[in-house]
């Protein structure tokens, strides 16, 4: 059975067990099946990532992106564009940490920061954890 269902961030989540989300009718490569993501991108060939999926929390089409977050046994919360994972709570501070530590420890004294993109907003917590940032922007 193929099941499409949408539920919004303040609604109460769908059990995924026994459901089969497909997007084979649109442009999109996610599925949850029979409780499990399967991340397969032809970026990487010969293999695949699968996560358990306990509630899907949210999934969309927009403009852009197919957008799919969930809830899963392992990784905590995760965010899912065009079937590939982008984070997850579990491991999401070690790019966090990377992408601003390198820069910041490189400059003397880092004490304005513009961030452009970082829409999770990962990149701005870690730069506030800098103490010689005195105003940073996110755009």
């Amino acid at each position: 059975a193929v099941v499409s269902t949408q539920s919004t961030w303040g609604s109460e989540s769908t059990s995924c067990r026994s459901q089969v989300w497909d997007f084979r009718n649109s442009s999109s490569k996610m599925s949850v099946i029979e409780g499990w993501f399967k991340e397969k991108e032809v970026m990487w060939p010969g293999q695949a990532f699968s996560l358990k999926v306990e509630k899907v929390l949210h999934e969309a089409k927009s403009d852009y992106r197919d957008i799919l977050v969930f809830d899963s046994d392992s990784y905590g919360r995760v965010l899912v564009l065009d079937g590939v994972v982008q984070l997850t709570e579990r491991d999401e501070f070690a790019y966090q940490e990377m992408i601003v530590n390198l820069p910041m420890l490189s400059h003397p004294q880092p004490r304005h920061v513009l961030i452009i993109g970082g829409g999770d907003g990962g990149v701005l917590r870690e730069v506030a954890r800098h103490p010689g940032v005195e105003t940073s922007h996110h755009v």
